[in-house]
């Protein structure tokens, strides 16, 4: 007699970051839809854009954060890890970062983070990170683009 209910699992649910970028099991290099996350500052972006707008070709995720420099670098690896095939970083330009020095903070990490993905099997292509201010936001939508073009011509992640 079990005295406690099964708890779910968070992963196991179809409406998980996880499922939804990992069931393209099975596919082949024509059917591939490149898995794309954006992770954005929330100073650089206007409040109506978005990117994913007309991206029929790719699932992107987008997540705001208040300053780019935030970004930890483990959340860029478990992005990896769990079945993304590229991630972008938009930070502000320098000199006009709302916390003085985050995007500087986060050129750094990710520098180091492409050295470190190298030396995992991963193309430092597959990561970037893209100067942006309010008012590029036709800009952000064809940096996108083009990122995920890049990406769907590496491939999947092995």
């Amino acid at each position: 007699m079990k005295l406690w209910p099964r708890i779910r699992r968070r992963d196991e649910g179809k409406d998980t970051l996880h499922y939804q970028m990992n069931n393209q099991r099975g596919k082949t290099m024509t059917d591939f839809e490149p898995k794309v996350m954006i992770f954005c500052c929330n100073w650089c972006l206007s409040a109506g854009t978005n990117p994913a707008g007309n991206l029929p070709k790719a699932k992107t995720k987008m997540i705001r954060t208040m300053c780019s420099g935030n970004v930890d670098p483990s959340f860029i690896v478990k992005a990896f890890a769990t079945g993304v095939d590229g991630v972008m970083l938009t930070v502000c330009h320098p000199g006009d970062c709302h916390y003085l020095s985050g995007n500087y903070q986060a050129m750094r990490r990710l520098m180091l983070l492409q050295d470190m993905l190298q030396q995992l099997g991963i193309e430092p292509e597959r990561l970037r990170m893209e100067w942006l201010s309010t008012n590029e936001g036709p800009k952000l939508q064809s940096v996108v683009n083009g990122f995920i073009g890049k990406i769907a011509e590496l491939g999947p992640v092995h």
